[in-house]
């Protein structure tokens, strides 16, 4: 039987991979997906990798159960942390995605002889996750990493636009750790929303590398090479919390762009 009715499974710490889950909707809205948001464990970028590879595998498991053909880790602290042990545990039951490599061979097939800068939350700089993968190539690429800890609360509260958000933002990337970069990579799934002012402070200098685009036309790519791609009806979307909060509702709108209905799902009772 084909499993291209089958789901797709995406989940991240909380709320910033709905915006990877936004860009799958908007290119494939023919794919149901399931979405859930690890919210009693949020954030992610400041546990430990065992810690992350333990909460990566009990939702993993709530995917195998729904029979996802596609599980994305839309985060980058996990797909740093737990991306090996989840496709291992996985084995052939499904096909796992992370945000990172296919951000990585969009650079392989477009770029060389440049510095690309990286924003990110501290654990997937510290990670140096990107720096390994980019080095790897052989391709003259210089990367140029900054944490950047104040944009993802930034963006939680609201001020994704305005004086200070622009204020922040213009902080960081006139570090000096970034500078003479030709691409930037948007190396946390939050920040999409706030790219507008991103582009605003490059004004064209440089090119801003929206991860949730680059992995959602990745995965198009492979759903239609493996005849997997579903190419009727509409999809249907199931949203997933770990723990419930108003405020977390409230902020799915704005990342995702549309009302859901959330759904708790402990992960430990």
């Amino acid at each position: 039987m084909s499993k291209a009715k089958n789901p797709i499974g995406i989940f991240d710490s909380g709320i910033g991979g709905m915006t990877v889950a936004r860009a799958v909707k908007d290119l494939l809205p023919n794919e149901s997906i399931i979405y859930f948001g690890d919210i009693a464990h949020l954030p992610y970028g400041d546990k430990s990798a065992a810690a992350i590879q333990a909460y990566s595998i009990k939702i993993t498991d709530i995917f195998l159960k729904a029979h996802c053909k596609v599980i994305l880790i839309a985060c980058n602290s996990a797909s740093a942390a737990a991306y090996e042990l989840v496709k291992e545990y996985v084995g052939s039951k499904s096909k796992v995605f992370n945000v990172i490599d296919p951000v990585v061979n969009f650079i392989r097939e477009n770029y060389s002889d440049i510095n690309v800068g990286l924003i990110g939350t501290r654990q997937t700089v510290g990670s140096n996750v990107y720096k390994k993968k980019i080095e790897q190539l052989d391709n003259n690429i210089q990367l140029k990493s900054l944490s950047t800890p104040l944009l993802v609360p930034m963006i939680e509260e609201g001020f994704v636009n305005g004086k200070i958000s622009y204020d922040i933002i213009r902080e960081y990337l006139s570090n000096p750790g970034l500078a003479d970069i030709q691409s930037l990579i948007l190396g946390c799934t939050h920040y999409p929303l706030i790219k507008d002012n991103i582009d605003k402070f490059y004004d064209g200098s440089v090119k801003v590398l929206d991860s949730s685009e680059i992995v959602a036309a990745s995965l198009k790519a492979y759903l239609e090479y493996n005849l997997l791609n579903n190419r009727e009806g509409k999809g249907n979307y199931k949203f997933l919390v770990s723990d419930y909060t108003p405020d977390f509702e409230k902020l799915t709108k704005q990342f995702f762009g549309e009302e859901v209905k959330l759904e708790k799902y402990p992960l430990w009772e």
